[in-house]
């Protein structure tokens, strides 16, 4: 391994597993791990060589799910480049926001987005292909890398919705890898990782502990969430473990293949990126058995704040206690959680206060940004914004969010940049955006428009405005046209007031 670069986990599995399935499509071998490994050092040398990259460069990935996705993502390690990993569901527009804020040098990209893109991406980011075979040079060796130097740029949003860039590095994520052999699970090379979710976000991250130890790496032929495809792939491996959100595992628990299909064949069901309800816990135990896993993380501390094991969810559900359930578990590996007050005191068992954590996966800062990241990590802790309180039994429950983010189909939507676009339409004097329980989606997001004198709201030309500029996930399902926003005696929006009805006189 060269120094604490990320890209070693793949020596070991390239030696004693060579032959061993790497990267697997449906049911067609890719990449064993010797092959693997030498396309990364290729992949690398073609990022030096024909793209320019070199030590600590930023390289975005802008691409769905996609056979040369973890290759690339690996070869940009290899390379001694720090992976900015950027959902395909964004806007071209907003990915070249990212761009720009990271100083890519490069963006990898499928043919999904590619032709959006190009029209956008800064001048000084150079876009290529995914998939384009020139961009495999000569095989280089590893550039070394400090424990700390960045891996991962993570773009997160506070309340403002302005975009920042949590600083991940080599160490953080080796830490998060170790974490789940900790206190999930010891994988091996039977352990097939699922890639049903996007490997921009946590099931990109979840491969890492499954690569360590030769894992394949599985992804569906149909490039999506199919149910039975799903449960096709189970079957072809002897242990498989997948990450989905609480919409994805409601659509499994409910699908006609279930019945006929070998739960014993599953080994986790990640479940994560948006809260998970008692009632899906125990639905999933239901129709999977003792196999769901329930984590609390953040962009700035990956994957790893909380967990809620395999075996203590099934045991909530056998007894029945929902305040196991409604929790998010304990503190995972290594890791110190506390909830505080104001002062940033402990505060005590069953009170409310902020969640902050401090441990090996916790994030260096946010990318330029000295102020926000002095303000988060002050006192040495990393601030969650999150509000939560413990029991006596060390498990911690999420009573609700400091910041306004909406969770919709696992996907976070930060509410102020749904409304800057809304307010710039000359119909629009006032919005506020929310989210509202949906039961498919986890939240839906709902606009409160307040109409500018004399014109009128025209929803669909909403609708139209949002699709031109902002991802499609992110655009308001409902639209309810109001005579002013309730707001408090410092005039701030009411917002709690809007998620509970006030307002919905719509005219």
């Amino acid at each position: 391994m060269s120094g604490a670069n990320l890209a070693g986990l793949i020596d070991g599995p390239a030696r004693w597993h060579a032959g061993g399935p790497a990267i697997v499509v449906g049911d067609e071998v890719v990449r064993d791990w010797a092959a693997f490994a030498g396309a990364v050092a290729r992949r690398a040398g073609g990022l030096r060589d024909r793209l320019g990259v070199g030590p600590g460069d930023a390289v975005a990935l802008f691409a769905a799910n996609a056979s040369e996705y973890l290759e690339a993502l690996f070869a940009i390690w290899h390379a001694g480049a720090v992976a900015v990993p950027i959902s395909s569901r964004l806007h071209a527009r907003e990915a070249a926001d990212l761009l720009d804020a990271s100083r890519a040098r490069a963006c990898l990209v499928t043919a999904d987005v590619a032709d959006a893109l190009a029209a956008t991406a800064p001048p000084a980011t150079a876009v290529a292909a995914l998939d384009d075979r020139a961009l495999l040079g000569e095989a280089i060796a590893p550039v070394r890398r400090a424990p700390a130097d960045d891996a991962w740029i993570f773009f997160t949003s506070g309340t403002t919705g302005r975009a920042k860039g949590a600083r991940i590095s080599h160490a953080n994520l080796l830490a998060m890898a170790a974490a789940y052999h900790a206190d999930v699970a010891a994988v091996g090379p039977d352990d097939a990782i699922l890639h049903v979710a996007a490997l921009s976000h946590a099931s990109g991250l979840f491969s890492l502990p499954f690569v360590a130890r030769g894992g394949p790496q599985v992804l569906p032929a149909s490039g999506r969430f199919d149910a039975a495809e799903v449960l096709e792939l189970v079957a072809r491996h002897q242990r498989s473990t997948f990450f989905v959100p609480p919409t994805l595992l409601r659509r499994l628990c409910g699908a006609p293949a279930l019945r006929s299909a070998d739960v014993e064949r599953i080994a986790t069901v990640l479940v994560g990126a948006a809260p998970v309800h008692p009632d899906d816990l125990r639905a999933g135990v239901a129709a999977l058995g003792p196999r769901l896993w329930n984590g609390y993380g953040q962009g700035e501390t990956p994957l790893t704040i909380t967990a809620h094991g395999c075996a203590a969810i099934a045991a909530a559900v056998a007894d029945g206690d929902e305040d196991a359930l409604g929790s998010v578990g304990v503190a995972r590996w290594a890791t110190r959680v506390r909830v505080v007050d104001a002062d940033d005191r402990e505060a005590p068992v069953g009170e409310v206060g902020e969640v902050v954590v401090d441990g090996p996966t916790v994030m260096a800062g946010y990318l330029a940004a000295p102020e926000a990241t002095a303000r988060t990590l002050r006192g040495g802790w990393l601030h969650t914004g999150d509000l939560g309180r413990f029991d006596d039994a060390g498990r911690l429950t999420l009573v609700d969010r400091a910041k306004d983010v909406v969770i919709t189909g696992g996907y976070n939507v930060y509410p102020r940049e749904v409304e800057d676009v809304l307010v710039a339409d000359p119909a629009v004097a006032e919005v506020a955006v929310v989210g509202r329980a949906d039961p498919q989606w986890g939240e839906r997001l709902v606009a409160f428009v307040v109409a500018a004198p004399g014109q009128a709201v025209d929803a669909a030309a909403l609708d139209a405005r949002c699709l031109a500029r902002i991802a499609r996930h992110k655009r308001p399902r409902e639209y309810v046209v109001v005579d002013e926003l309730p707001r408090n005696a410092a005039g701030k929006v009411l917002k709690a007031q809007l998620r509970e009805g006030a307002g919905d006189g719509a005219r």
